[in-house]
């Protein structure tokens, strides 16, 4: 049954490295940063973070190498002790979890895939995206039925007795995504899956592990440094630098309203216009404006709009959402100084 709430819920987490950091957090004096605590002899590989992912969300975590994104994630699953703070997994403190309850929580509720895909070379297709079933002890019969089914969804029937050596790096990735898929997790943790795929192969995974989504509706924690690829597949970003949360916002809010320099620097090549929807560039109903006549999509990106906007001369346009009800109202030069840029 699902319940109220966030599905992960991180609240003053920190994760340091170093010879005692437990009693070195509890003598930390407040607005240390990054290069002091590392002054003092510890590395700060998560700094004090609070964040929530709520149920069904596809949370994407970016930042540069040694911003903190994986040691983030790892915390969440508990592969790393947290220092101080506290993590929550559907309600549950998973810090006060015993080795079986913590291992029974990896096995049932959690799918996790790696950069590197860690698939099993002696074993076929089928065996590898049938081993964590093998691991639950699950009869043969039932966990190769299993299996099939997560094949099947990711593309790979026909290859059920291919060796990994024997794929492409797209396909041994789509073998790794099925794995963690045959437990039918409800949260699912992806550490920079696609980085080792060439550009092509890369945007074909994207466009798979959107159809995957769209249809099994996970949990997802997804870790990337590309920042094209967390616009395109998040509901909002948590951008990370020196163990901290920088911002975490949807993709619109943070290229229209970054809310620190090193954020901003992340957006300032964006095309804003592909990025930003109706409805985050819309003004509220509450405002007072009112618009007539044929609405406009709010999910849609202000960029897919161009011709419709372009040729359009009313000064507001209606938004509506998903359901068809007004949402906000899209004022035409707010639209067309994003696509063309701003009256100087």
């Amino acid at each position: 049954m699902n319940q109220p709430g966030p599905v992960i819920s991180a609240k003053n987490v920190w994760k340091l490295f170093g010879s005692n950091p437990k009693s070195y957090l509890q003598s930390i004096e407040a607005g240390r940063s990054f290069e002091d605590i590392r002054q003092d002899g510890y590395i700060a590989g998560v700094k004090d973070v609070s964040i929530d992912v709520g149920r069904g969300e596809m949370l994407v975590i970016m930042g540069l190498s040694g911003s903190g994104k994986s040691t983030l994630v790892r915390c969440f699953c508990r592969l790393h002790e947290i220092t101080g703070g506290t993590i929550e997994v559907e309600g549950d403190d998973i810090m006060s979890l015993g080795q079986k309850q913590l291992i029974d929580l990896r096995r049932n509720k959690m799918g996790m895939v790696f950069q590197s895909f860690g698939l099993l070379p002696h074993r076929t297709v089928l065996e590898n995206v049938a081993f964590p079933l093998e691991m639950r002890g699950q009869d043969r019969h039932a966990r190769r039925e299993r299996a099939l089914e997560v094949i099947e969804l990711v593309g790979l029937s026909g290859r059920e007795d291919y060796f990994p050596r024997e794929l492409s790096g797209g396909q041994q990735q789509r073998v790794g995504i099925a794995r963690s898929l045959v437990i039918e997790p409800d949260i699912w943790f992806l550490d920079e899956p696609f980085s080792a795929l060439d550009p092509l192969i890369r945007r074909e995974m994207q466009d798979e592990f959107l159809r995957l989504q769209a249809i099994l509706g996970k949990t997802v924690v997804f870790i990337t440094h590309d920042f094209d690829e967390a616009l395109r597949l998040a509901d909002r970003i948590a951008i990370m630098k020196d163990g901290a949360v920088e911002q975490c916002a949807t993709p619109g809010e943070i290229v229209m309203n970054p809310a620190t320099e090193y954020v901003r620097k992340f957006t300032e090549d964006i095309d804003k216009a592909r990025v930003v929807t109706a409805a985050a560039l819309s003004q509220s109903l509450s405002a007072g404006i009112s618009a007539e006549g044929q609405a406009v999509d709010g999910e849609a990106s202000i960029q897919s709009l161009a011709r419709f906007i372009m040729n359009d001369t009313r000064e507001f346009m209606p938004v509506k959402g998903t359901d068809g009800a007004p949402t906000g109202v899209l004022k035409r030069k707010d639209a067309l100084d994003l696509l063309l840029g701003a009256e100087g």
